[in-house]
């Protein structure tokens, strides 16, 4: 090892590892010569790639700051620190855990603080909007507690209140989770407390997918109305890949105990200072203008799309996402299959299904699309139709490689100006 590794002065990947690094330059390139359209994605600054590939990743550091279960963490106390004060200064938080590797896990361990197995639990259902932490019959939390699944209206495609308001009167739940993965609208964490409340239940709020819209003032805060506040650090936040939980005060030790040694070991401090980064990123006044931007471009792609045949579905957007109903455009088209001729044209999304989907979730009848990746890449309003229309053409001559080709050739011309990483 020695031959290979002298201190900061390794070998570059490409002489140790030709055959990883001629991969990650086929991914950057799949990165810079298409359109990344999943709703959950987003490219990160070069800075928080940085600290995600710094020398921290070389210490462990299990506990918290100032209470390790190893010597030498002094500086890593620090990084720590640093990431939970600007986090909780960015979110207005009276308490922040940034040790979550993901969203799922920072779930698993707000129900872990908050709940006892066999506990009720109500969260939106899978089928129209949720997530698998949400109640998935396969998943822990599905194995763990009771769930109660709300949904949407069938003519509104929106989250219906009023039966959220009547299930959580019958069935009398612990916990109400509020938040989507696959929900279009913007949801307002008030009525959520007030039925909560009215319940005596607590109320955790899932923020994953906008975290990045509420720190950029386009989406109401549920910091402050909600007991919990969970989120990933990547997606809108276009931070590292890695989860946060944000709590009372009072909700704290619970919360500390369920992450260490409740859920997870050593932290990965390495992608904890790339939060740090992405956090004070996020607090830079440019941020909120990227947010707008965000959404602004998720209606343009909407009406673009429209335009183009396919349905959306509640009639639309507010937030990063659209969720498309392709059975308008072409009946017999599936959401897999329109992933398939997608990826063959450099158009990366994916299969989603809509509302009282006939289809399965293997299958679906609906994509869902983001615009939080193309936003960073420089991408506006005008570039919409552009978007809506190559995707149109691949979705129409998903069986004919010749057409599929043309459209990648486009695809990669119009990303050609819109490099996320040159």
């Amino acid at each position: 090892m020695t031959d290979q590794v002298v201190g900061l002065s390794a070998r570059d990947l490409a002489a140790t590892d030709p055959e990883v690094a001629g991969l990650l330059d086929r991914e950057l390139e799949r990165q810079n010569t298409g359109l990344q359209l999943i709703a959950s994605e987003n490219f990160t600054s070069p800075a928080v790639m940085e600290a995600v590939g710094s020398c921290l990743t070389n210490k462990y550091s299990e506990g918290y700051p100032g209470k390790r279960y190893y010597g030498g963490n002094g500086v890593v106390d620090e990084v720590e620190e640093l990431a939970r004060r600007r986090v909780q200064a960015l979110f207005g938080a009276e308490h922040a855990n940034v040790q979550p590797h993901s969203g799922a896990n920072a779930n698993a361990a707000a129900y872990l603080a908050l709940l006892e197995p066999g506990d009720t639990v109500m969260g939106l259902r899978l089928d129209q909007g949720g997530h698998i932490t949400h109640g998935l019959p396969a998943s822990q939390a599905g194995q763990f507690y009771e769930w109660v699944s709300y949904g949407v209206d069938s003519d509104s495609e929106r989250i219906d209140m009023a039966l959220v308001a009547r299930l959580a009167e019958e069935h009398r739940p612990k916990l109400i989770v509020a938040g989507a993965t696959a929900y279009p609208r913007i949801i307002d964490p008030a009525p959520f407390r007030e039925i909560a409340d009215a319940v005596g239940a607590r109320l955790m709020f899932d923020m994953a997918h906008v975290a990045g819209l509420v720190a950029g003032g386009v989406h109401p805060s549920p910091v402050g109305v909600a007991d919990v506040v969970t989120f990933t650090t990547h997606k809108t936040l276009r931070g590292p890949r890695g989860g946060c939980i944000l709590s009372t005060e009072e909700l704290a030790p619970a919360i500390d105990r369920a992450i260490f040694p409740g859920t997870q070991g050593g932290p990965l401090e390495h992608v904890i200072a790339g939060k740090a980064v992405a956090f004070r990123e996020a607090a830079e006044p440019g941020f909120a203008a990227y947010a707008r931007q965000i959404v602004a471009n998720a209606a343009a792609l909407a009406l673009a799309l429209e335009g183009e045949g396919f349905r959306m579905s509640s009639g639309g957007t507010e937030n990063h996402l659209v969720l498309v109903d392709l059975r308008p455009f072409d009946e017999g088209l599936t959401g897999k299959a329109a992933q398939t001729a997608g990826d063959a044209a450099g158009i990366t999304f994916n299969k989603n299904q809509i509302p009282n989907d006939p289809r399965s979730a293997f299958v679906t009848s609906g994509v869902r699309l983001g615009t939080p990746a193309i936003t960073t890449a420089g991408m506006t309003e005008a570039e919409m139709p552009e978007v809506a229309r190559l995707l149109a053409w691949a979705l129409r001559h998903r069986d004919e490689p010749g057409e599929l080709a043309a459209v990648r050739a486009e695809v990669a011309a119009l990303c050609s100006a819109f490099t996320p990483y040159p």
